[in-house]
């Protein structure tokens, strides 16, 4: 029997270091602002027709305020897994991004990021393998479901640019805002990314009894909601 899963990646809510243009990384206590606290109440209604079964986050404080309002609407455990981690920016993090983009590094960050390692930090190779490897676990622990997935931006965009099939080195032309909602689903080992960067109402999705292998079915009709607004 064929086992469908769907992922919802979403990224945490606004916070000081995102209005301002910094770079937070692995800073502790970077809590979300005023716009954040409005953004993960807004993803509950967002998300309420969605069939969710479980909610997991990466660690950090502002990942975890975004995804407890939804789990607790929906009497769910926040799960909490160092697999969707930040970047290790290394020596970057807590620095302007305005000052970063002057660096010569800057162009290897943009241009040939899966070369590069961020001083005294992590690979985006890196990033993307524990990334990765940690979703793959998850879904396989949750078949025929939909589960819902907080963590950060540059992680979200390594793992769509993964289950694209893109090129690390293009990760770069995927665009992810704060409070964004990206579909995938798994029919067994097989991924489809249904929309990226959603900041509109998503389709319901549909969970239907397993079909045998070789029948059709098992994916909505959810078309991609991405904007760059």
């Amino acid at each position: 029997m064929a086992a469908t899963t769907f992922v919802l990646l979403i990224r945490h809510g606004e916070n000081e270091f995102v209005a301002t243009h910094r770079l937070a990384g692995r800073l502790p206590g970077v809590q979300l602002n005023e716009r954040g606290v409005a953004q993960a109440a807004q993803l509950v209604e967002f998300l309420q027709e969605q069939p969710l079964t479980a909610v997991y986050s990466s660690p950090l404080l502002r990942c975890l305020e975004t995804a407890r309002p939804l789990a607790a609407a929906r009497a769910l455990p926040v799960g909490e897994d160092p697999a969707f981690l930040e970047v290790d920016y290394g020596e970057w993090q807590g620095a302007d991004l305005r000052e970063l983009s002057k660096l010569p590094e800057w162009y290897k960050v943009q241009h040939a990021p899966s070369t590069f390692r961020f001083p005294q930090g992590e690979t985006l190779r890196e990033v993307q393998h524990r990334a990765v490897t940690g979703l793959d676990s998850l879904r396989v622990q949750h078949p025929n479901a939909v589960i819902a997935l907080f963590a950060h931006g540059d992680v979200i965009r390594t793992m769509l640019a993964h289950y694209l099939g893109v090129p690390l080195d293009l990760f770069q032309r995927i665009v992810i805002q704060t409070a964004s909602v990206s579909v995938l689903s798994f029919v067994d080992d097989h991924p489809t990314v249904l929309g990226m960067n959603c900041l509109a109402r998503l389709p319901r999705i549909e969970l239907k009894p397993s079909p045998e292998k070789g029948e059709e079915g098992g994916v909505p009709a959810t078309g991609s909601a991405g904007t760059n607004r």
